[in-house]
């Protein structure tokens, strides 16, 4: 692992001698990606050298101990330095797995309510409003693509854009089932119901990642439309584009401009291609991809969010770090909920890595 690393500090050097050099600022792609392979490598560079400072220090002090007036302060420092240099040590094998190649992109999300009526209707509007409210504290872009309201205030379905630095590495947890448990505005007798919606994530995908040819494309437009007249366009800029030879079809009416509606549906199509591609091409991510969304029943689940006990379960974990405040969470207050899946996901993975390299 160390011998690992202190190449990949080597490539740092390297880097850095050719930013402090200037002449690769005349070439701006150059530069680009020069910066970004720095950006990538900076944190394991920065824990490997403070991993290096710890074990100088430890021979040091070490070496301090074989004298009786410094013995007690050298032994102090000697557990210091092993404790961080031993901290550095788990941070670095995490730094050091392979990383999802589309954590940096910005992320289209879809919100259908499933099971349960109009209040499943409801709870999707109530998690387009969750993550709304994230996307906000992290100072990341929303954009409405398409919406389906209904009469009482609820969303049947949506799709949303949601533009910004990590945003995917964040939100692609979200996939799969939500269910809720409550008592609906709607009922009267106080019973609780028990309704459910589904998430579906995906990396947004450039047009130089994944080609469509135009003639497998047909592209139809129509009057913007909401309920309540919401939304109502008296010209025809909606747009709805179907990919022929797999059906796969995408409306956006959000933008006033037909041109801008018609890139959107394009890029949101375009990811939904690729990302159908790649499944294919791997059938670990076809079957990942089925269970993130199911059918919407109430029993394929990865969330609970129960009002009457004010809490909301997260079925990926574990112990006492799988419960969570509800009135945080539904107020888009997610961090420590996704910190603790990212941290789950790691482990998951180291656990991987040592069964290969045992077996090897």
């Amino acid at each position: 692992m160390l011998e690992k690393i202190r190449q990949l500090e080597n490539r740092y050097n390297e880097l850095e001698a050719r930013l402090e050099n200037g002449e690769i600022y005349s070439a701006p792609a150059a530069y680009t990606k020069c910066a970004r392979e720095m950006k990538e490598l900076e944190p394991i560079v920065t824990a490997y050298r403070e991993y290096a400072g710890c074990c100088s220090d430890m021979g040091e002090a070490e070496a301090l101990m074989s004298d009786a007036e410094y013995r007690e302060l050298a032994l102090e420092e000697y557990d210091r330095a092993k404790k961080r240099r031993d901290e550095l040590e788990d941070e670095i094998r995490i730094l050091l797995l392979p990383r999802d190649p589309n954590d940096e992109k910005n992320v289209i999300m879809e919100i259908r309510g499933g099971v349960g009526g109009e209040e499943s209707s409801l709870f999707a509007y109530d998690l387009f409003r969750m993550y709304s409210m994230y996307a906000e504290k992290k100072g990341w872009k929303i954009d409405v693509v398409n919406v389906n309201e209904t009469e009482l205030g609820g969303i049947k379905e949506i799709s949303f854009v949601i533009e910004g630095a990590g945003a995917y590495s964040r939100l692609k947890f979200e996939a799969g089932g939500h269910r809720v448990q409550r008592v609906p505005e709607t009922e009267s007798g106080g019973r609780i119901h028990t309704s459910a919606a589904t998430v579906a994530v995906l990396p947004e995908t450039g047009e130089v990642e994944f080609s469509i040819n135009p003639a497998d494309l047909k592209i139809d437009t129509f009057r913007s439309s909401g309920a309540g007249g919401q939304h109502v366009n008296k010209t025809e800029s909606a747009i709805r584009i179907t990919h022929i030879p797999t059906g796969v079809v995408v409306e956006c009416q959000d933008e006033r401009s037909q041109y801008k509606n018609k890139d959107r549906a394009m890029s949101i199509l375009r990811s939904k291609l690729y990302e159908a591609e790649q499944a294919k091409q791997n059938a670990a991510i076809a079957a990942e991809r089925k269970s993130q969304v199911g059918s919407g029943d109430r029993s394929e689940r990865i969330r609970t969010y129960n009002f009457p006990q004010n809490r909301v379960t997260d079925h990926r974990l574990t112990g006492d770090v799988r419960n969570f405040n509800i009135a945080g969470i539904i107020n888009g207050d997610l961090d420590a909920l996704i910190d603790a899946l990212v941290t789950a996901a790691q482990a998951e993975k180291l656990k991987k890595q040592a069964e290969n390299a045992n077996e090897n």
